[in-house]
């Protein structure tokens, strides 16, 4: 029988998905499980939205649009970007997709040439997909560690290192999965000071811009001359609680073409009532997003409280996005786990269901500290009750 590829035995995968399967098979059983494994918001779609949905099925919207996306859309997207970006973008400068992920290999696809040692690097700890598309799509991976010392961003100075003349692209994301880091603008400034010097691209997965808590949103593309040379990606997910919808939004002036005649190659457009649904979204009144971020901000103090107060247990408090990223190294110790991985298999037997350093990557040269990602897209007294089950079989 003919056989895979060695492209497709090679590619990696979004383990929460995996995990999240393992969750609910132990569900379906019968196990009682407080499930912080999945980045989705536990709140439902806005009323409106989905009304905007409805109506535009029963107005017969049912047919293809333009590869890059009805132009209601692509105007509702740029006026979003330029609001709360700070920017001037236009319509004809925004594509978009069946979610923010095409946007990352279709990126890789536009910028570097398979097989010919071009490089992108990117973040570790990271959204695992950016790694395991780099490399389906013939780039060289270079990683970017974040370390906990800088709260979980990067040291310039070890950016700068990473940086060669094949470097074609850096991957950032602010507010980060899995660790909730947020760079900050000096930060945002080194990174465009050194683009503009070497002249690569920067890939800025915004996809948590409305959940930063303690300080304004800021984007790479607000700071002089990197709008251009930005891929700005944010989409309707995380703001509006709609990840089954999948629908993503980029904006750049020279790749937006490049992108539509990707999506006429792949699925020819996205979902043509979802797209009316998400004019809706950005332009429709904003109270049911912001209620969200409200409440996550206020799980997350509860969750880094808790975490904190659990012996062998050290969380910083992040600055976006609805993940923990606690250090569990001495945790690990006193249960005699080898490893986050390890740890993470014992919580789920006492009821406790997260993500393990490894799913987001290898660890970082030199590193020895374990880690896990916990989800507070969920519910206070699940929280509460999680944490508690977590405290009781570390301290016990």
């Amino acid at each position: 029988m003919a056989g895979l590829s060695k492209r497709t035995n090679a590619l990696g995968t979004e383990n929460a998905f995996t995990v999240l399967a393992e969750v609910n098979k132990r569900l379906r059983e019968g196990a009682d499980i407080k499930n912080f494994c999945i980045g989705q918001p536990d709140f439902d779609t806005p009323e409106n939205i989905k009304q905007a949905a409805i109506k535009a099925i029963k107005d017969g919207k049912s047919g293809y649009t333009p590869s890059a996306g009805i132009f209601e859309l692509q105007q509702a997207v740029a006026s979003m970007f330029s609001r709360t970006r700070h920017v001037d973008v236009k319509p004809e400068h925004v594509a978009v997709a069946c979610g923010g992920k095409p946007f990352i290999y279709w990126s890789i696809l536009c910028t570097t040439d398979y097989g010919m040692g071009d490089e992108i690097i990117y973040p570790n700890p990271g959204f695992p997909i950016y790694q395991s598309q780099i490399i389906a799509h013939g780039a060289k991976p270079v990683l970017l560690p974040l370390v906990e010392e800088k709260e979980f961003a990067f040291d310039i100075e070890d950016l700068k290192k990473r940086i060669t003349s094949k470097t074609k692209m850096l991957i950032i994301n602010s507010p980060q999965n899995p660790t909730g880091g947020v760079l900050k603008k000096e930060e945002l400034k080194a990174i465009a000071d050194l683009a503009m010097d070497h002249d690569f691209w920067v890939y800025s997965d915004e996809v948590y811009s409305t959940l930063a808590y303690d300080a304004p949103f800021t984007s790479i593309t607000s700071i002089d001359g990197m709008l251009d040379r930005t891929i700005m990606v944010d989409c309707a997910s995380k703001a509006y609680a709609m990840t089954g919808w999948r629908l993503g939004y980029a904006a750049n002036k020279t790749l937006a073409p490049h992108f539509a005649r990707w999506m006429t190659n792949t699925d020819s457009c996205a979902n043509h009532a979802t797209q009316w649904a998400v004019v809706e979204a950005l332009n429709g009144p904003q109270d049911a997003s912001q209620r969200m971020a409200k409440s996550f901000k206020e799980r997350r103090d509860l969750i880094v409280k808790l975490l904190n107060d659990i012996e062998g247990i050290k969380c910083l408090r992040p600055g976006g996005a609805f993940y923990v990223w606690p250090n569990v190294t001495k945790a690990c110790k006193k249960v005699g786990a080898k490893s986050a991985e390890d740890f993470r298999k014992m919580l789920l037997d006492k009821g406790v269901a997260c993500l393990a350093d490894i799913h987001f990557g290898s660890k970082n040269p030199g590193q020895t500290e374990e880690y896990v990602r916990f989800s507070y897209a969920t519910a206070k007294d699940a929280i509460v009750e999680g944490m508690r089950r977590v405290k009781e079989f570390v301290e016990k």
